[in-house]
């Protein structure tokens, strides 16, 4: 491949690969860069309307304030701008892409290192979502099934609704 080539490659191709691999990092927050909060199966305003006594209220208080301390001190703890195993990573993907011939195996390990980091993240966040759930009584967590099922029903109408229009 000429050196002209090359650099189109790589005028096209890093960005998208910075890019993407910034919204990975990025955890999924929304577009104005806040926490909307847990993303599967766990809504804090559904929570909110399942009548919690006064104990209940303050010990999900406590969960969400040592969550939040959790977030900050690792938000603290991380290193200003991009960390070595982050610019190692994305040398090892510039270079694969940038590459002559596609490295099938060199592609997989540097999936696998995503995936893992991925699903650590996931791991971590249902754990908090289970400690915030077993707060409820059973009568509490069946209302909020309930709940979700209404509001998956609404938001599958409304879905409806606009695909016909």
């Amino acid at each position: 491949m000429k050196i002209s080539k090359k650099i189109l490659l790589a005028a096209v191709v890093l960005p998208l690969t910075f890019g993407s691999m910034s919204v990975l990092a990025d955890g999924g927050k929304g577009h104005k860069g806040r926490d909307n909060g847990p993303k599967i199966g766990l809504d804090m305003q559904l929570i909110k309307k399942l009548d919690l006594t006064e104990e209940q209220k303050i010990e999900l208080k406590e969960l969400r304030k040592a969550s939040k301390e959790e977030r900050k001190e690792a938000r603290d703890a991380r290193p200003k701008g991009p960390s070595e195993a982050m610019k190692q990573q994305h040398k090892a993907v510039t270079d694969l892409l940038l590459a002559d011939t596609f490295d099938q195996s060199k592609a997989n390990t540097i999936a696998l290192e995503m995936a893992t980091h991925q699903a650590e993240r996931q791991v971590k966040m249902l754990e908090k979502q289970h400690q915030i759930l077993s707060i409820l009584t059973p009568e509490q967590k069946q209302k909020l099934l309930e709940l979700q099922q209404e509001r998956a029903e609404k938001r599958a109408e409304r879905m409806q609704k606009h695909m016909e229009e």
